[in-house]
């Protein structure tokens, strides 16, 4: 899962994207409006960390922004202010929480998989598809109630991509985007896909899940159960 962190304070933006690329996000950094409004208008995230008091502006013309592009990418204001009208005003023009500072890490992992349930899991813990069952919350994946193992972050995060996406075809160079963020643009090929969604692929095989994700030949792959 990809996140994007909008804060122009450099250590913080670093220790918080440190922790959270453990916890298996790819995390991207903007560190004024101008280079967030660049990352919002080409990519999409799952989550995003938006700082208010930013050196070109308010952070809340970044909320405007989104929701002028009709995106629905999660938000979370995080601020040094403890304000009631602030809290308000980032809530009712789109962010779905806030958070002040000083914050732990531990919890703001917590919130940001919350605002992820609820913007892209309709609120679940769970989401089954098929035979498979993935615990968002402990990160597991079962197939038929036995337990996947030796799935990678990367595996993980690209099973609940396709799962979060059913019947759509996301192109090799969106999974690429998405599973590395900046780096994909240093790629001059997708073998580095071909290797994720092999792997993926085989690791729920050997568990005894359903083959669900389709080759669409010359364009990408699709999660499909047959099921309406």
């Amino acid at each position: 899962m990809k996140l994007l962190i909008i804060e122009d304070n450099t250590d913080l933006a670093e220790s918080t994207s440190k922790y959270l690329s453990v916890e298996g996000y790819i995390c991207e950094m903007a560190y004024n409006i101008e280079k967030a409004f660049e990352k919002i208008q080409l990519y999409e995230y799952d989550c995003i960390l938006l700082d208010i008091s930013l050196p070109d502006g308010s952070g809340f013309t970044v909320l405007e922004e989104l929701k002028r592009l009709n995106k629905q990418d999660g938000v979370i204001i995080i601020s040094a202010k403890d304000s009631l009208d602030d809290k308000l005003k980032g809530l009712v023009i789109g962010a779905d929480d806030y958070l002040t500072k000083p914050f732990h890490l531990a919890e703001l992992s917590m919130r940001i998989m919350a605002v992820i349930r609820r913007k892209k899991f309709n609120g679940n813990n769970l989401l089954q598809l098929g035979d498979i069952t993935v615990n968002l919350v402990e990160k597991a994946v079962f197939c038929k109630e036995l337990k996947v193992d030796k799935l990678s972050p990367k595996e993980f995060d690209l099973l609940l991509f396709f799962m979060s996406s059913p019947k759509r075809v996301l192109t090799k160079g969106t999974i690429a985007e998405h599973l590395m963020g900046d780096n994909a643009d240093l790629f001059d090929n997708f073998d580095v896909v071909y290797a994720h969604v092999k792997n993926l692929k085989k690791k729920l095989k050997q568990a005894g899940c359903t083959d669900y994700i389709k080759t669409i030949y010359g364009m990408g792959y699709k999660f499909e159960t047959g099921q309406e």
